[in-house]
């Protein structure tokens, strides 16, 4: 392809996917000839995207790392290259100023103070507009548009503004501070702003979310339900935008297949042989930021030499730390005291034949680092803050032997998922020094039950895991989008469906022609009115005949969907024997026929039992507030509670939460949020339910956030209702649990006439 690069927003309308970052995922290299060319970059991101990228034909939009000289546009291994232009200054100011200046130290806990310069700020802005005017440009009609990291975080809005028809990720690879700390910021709204201009937004961690969404909470007053935040629009309705953590991964398989290569192999026997063949072997491999915590490693393991608990004899400590940010004062501060501590060090402890740490400013190639990966006995990462930390993760993909241990940050985004390393605060300096001893002399049995519980956590979570479920979330917010505008292109946002609508009784019609269906229905706020209390909740006497219709029919398969317990759901709903029952979002199913259901391990019960104790600590005396008990999770309800209470009740919940240090799924319905340990959906019972009944088709009516997933996964010819008000994705909508029963009452006339 050939086009002229420019900067004006002349449509050029020809990429379906869009990959924007601030560096593009090539150097700028000369070859021995002296000509120059262009080479893949290493990088998490790029390893990441490449699959994406090359099966969509996606473009990628960048930064070429050269200052003050423009670049045609090109291709590349299947993808189209758009090179953007900095000036020297635009460096100087959007890159090393307000992006690793200002935005990094404020992200990382202001480990070091950020500096504050309004010429920054205006740089970064015009930078952003040069990016987003690029995208626009490019993208076609409807184009999914994947925006990256914290350079760009004015792109979304800009882009949004230009082009409305897209649809917009945005995925933060660095931590999202606390509200405390994000408010230093004096351009704090804008900032705001420009990311919800996503559809998508992602996040390393759950907290990472959290701490964003307060964040739109405090500065614009929007509300937020859980993963969602509203955004108000012109018209009076509203924009849903979906903020959540997708924590990102690495190449499994391909690190693997790189351990086990017999070249990659004999370098690591080379490497041991080098730093001692019998010593314990420590591994630090980081870019050279602050927030790595190298300091803090070294210091820690100065400490034991001069302890006596290590000695040089026994243990070596290599430090790779690859140059980062050089021009920056504080990367040139940090490493003069990183190699004047290490002199130190050796001074002070190594001898001629012992070297007690090993120092290597200088970056290397994917292969010497898997062979240090499989040479190393311990490996430390022990960062102040870290959106994820990739390099445990690559440590852990490489030891197919299951030998070595990790000694990892809580501070880092990937201490959620990998639980049986042995975590530490590095600010602890005591503590770490007694990790890196236990890590030093653990035996080969505990290695080896430690790393394949690693291992098999970062398999099943790679990088194409991580790329495809943004996609999905992505695609999924299109979907969304479109039945909304369909909807509103056909009837008024403001206007209550009715079952006397032609197009509803036109679905039901066809929908009842069917020789096999199932009527999948939510019970609180579909069947049921909403009371103060769950254990009341009864369907309108209305609705209980029809379903007693319904259960009888030959070829109908009735099943009742909720987030209450299997137990709680059997109490209230009273239906025949023969209704299938989904109780916790699909959690639990009970089978009419078989009694089916869904187990839960040991290990999850113990979790389950951790998670009510902390939540129920964190609410008690709270007025109005209760917690409920349910197979994989617990529910916080503040249904009778103050708007203050509740609140501060939500706000408490999380933060216990938050605390266990796992990956929990979070759902908020109407005045109430469930955490569970497990992952399951509405949408997932209904799948299980139409192939076990064999169904053509299938009716689902709901009333929460909690359906929508339900409502997307349905097929064309099914039939999906909305009871109550709302953006939703049904094709139909109802006012209300008393009009739902007028759908259900006509649903089994036209179903016994058949």
């Amino acid at each position: 392809m050939s086009l002229n690069h420019q900067n004006s927003l002349e449509m050029v309308a020809t990429h379906d996917f869009i990959c924007i970052s601030n560096r593009l995922p090539v150097d700028r290299v000369i070859d021995a000839d002296g000509k120059p060319g262009w080479a893949t970059s290493p990088g998490g991101l790029i390893t990441a995207m490449d699959a994406v990228m090359r099966e969509k034909g996606g473009a990628w939009i960048g930064w070429p790392g050269v200052a003050d000289e423009e670049f045609e546009p090109f291709s590349k291994e299947l993808i189209d290259i758009y090179p953007v232009m900095l000036t020297a200054k635009d460096v100087e100011q959007f890159y090393e100023g307000f992006a690793n200046d200002t935005v990094w130290p404020l992200y990382h806990d202001v480990i070091v103070p950020p500096a504050y310069h309004r010429d920054w700020w205006v740089t970064y802005q015009r930078v952003n507009q040069r990016f987003a005017n690029e995208a626009a440009r490019l993208a076609s009609p409807h184009a999914m548009v994947w925006v990256h990291d914290y350079q760009l975080q004015l792109v979304p809005r800009m882009l949004r503004e230009l082009r409305p028809d897209l649809t917009i990720g945005f995925f933060n690879h660095i931590p999202f501070p606390a509200y405390e700390l994000f408010s230093q910021l004096p351009w704090r709204r804008q900032i705001i702003n420009g990311v919800l201009g996503a559809d998508i937004i992602g996040f390393q961690r759950p907290a990472d979310g959290g701490n964003f969404r307060r964040a739109v909470r405090r500065l614009l007053g929007y509300k937020t339900k859980n993963e969602l935040v509203w955004e108000p629009q012109s018209d009076g309705a509203y924009r849903t935008i979906v903020a959540r953590s997708f924590p990102i991964s690495i190449d499994v398989a391909g690190f693997e297949a790189m351990a086990k290569s017999p070249a990659i192999q004999e370098r690591a026997r080379e490497l041991r042989h080098q730093l001692g063949q019998d010593k314990v072997i420590m591994l630090g491999v980081d870019r050279l930021d602050y927030t790595k915590g190298i300091r803090h490693r070294i210091k820690a393991y100065s400490e034991l030499l001069a302890d006596g608990r290590l000695s040089v004899e026994n243990t070596t400590l290599v430090q790779v730390a690859s140059p980062s940010r050089e021009r920056v004062e504080t990367y040139r501060q940090l490493r003069d005291e990183i190699e004047l501590t290490v002199g130190r060090v050796n001074g002070d402890y190594g001898s001629i034949a012992d070297t007690a740490v090993h120092y290597l400013h200088q970056g290397y190639p994917r292969e010497e680092m898997v062979a240090l990966y499989l040479a190393a006995d311990v490996m430390l990462v022990t960062a102040l803050r870290d959106g994820m930390n990739l390099v445990a993760k690559e440590y852990v993909a490489t030891r197919f032997d299951r030998r070595g241990t990790l000694v990892l940050s809580e501070f880092a985004g990937a201490s959620d998922e990998l639980k049986q390393a042995l975590l530490v605060n590095p600010h602890d300096i005591e503590g770490l020094k007694d990790r890196i001893v236990e890590a030093a002399t653990m035996g080969a049995a505990e290695q080896e039950r430690r790393m394949r519980s690693l291992r098999r956590r970062v398999a099943d979570h790679d990088v194409a895991r991580w790329s495809q479920s943004f996609l999905d979330a992505m695609e999924r917010s299109r979907l969304l989008r479109e039945a909304e505008e369909r909807r509103d292109a056909s009837e008024s946002a403001s206007t209550e469906y009715a079952v006397s609508g032609s197009e509803l009784i036109g679905a039901l019609g066809d929908f009842s022609r069917q020789e096999s269906v199932l009527v999948a229905l939510d019970f609180d706020g579909t069947l049921s009115p909403e009371v103060d209390r769950p254990e009341d909740a009864r369907a309108l006497p209305e609705v209980q005949n029809s379903l007693e219709r319904l259960a009888a029919m030959k070829g109908v398969s009735l099943a009742l969907l909720s987030g209450r317990s299997l137990a709680s759901l059997r109490h209230v709903s009273r239906v025949p024997d023969s209704v299938y029952l989904v109780g916790s979002h699909g959690a639990e199913v009970h089978d009419p026929d078989t009694g089916e259901g869904m187990g839960i391990s040991e290990e999850e019960q113990q979790l389950v039992s951790r998670l009510g104790a902390v939540l129920n600590e964190a609410v008690e005396g709270i007025p109005g507030v209760w917690v409920e008990s349910k197979p994989v999770g617990h529910a916080v309800h503040t249904r009778l509670a103050s708007a203050d209470d509740a609140l501060r009740a939500t706000a408490a919940a999380d933060s216990a939460a938050d605390s266990l240090g796992v990956l929990l799924k979070v759902r908020e319905g109407k005045n109430i949020r469930e955490f569970a340990i497990r992952d399951v959906t509405k949408a997932e019972g209904i799948r299980l339910l139409k192939k076990r009944v064999g169904a053509l088709a299938v009716l689902f009516a709901g009333d929460d956030v909690t359906d929508e997933d339900a409502f997307l996964a349905l097929s064309d010819g099914d039939v999906s209702i909305k009871v109550g008000q709302g953006p939703t994705a049904a094709t139909h909508r109802v006012s209300s649990p008393e009009a739902m029963a007028e759908v259900l009452h006509k649903l089994a006339i036209l179903l016994e006439s058949r």
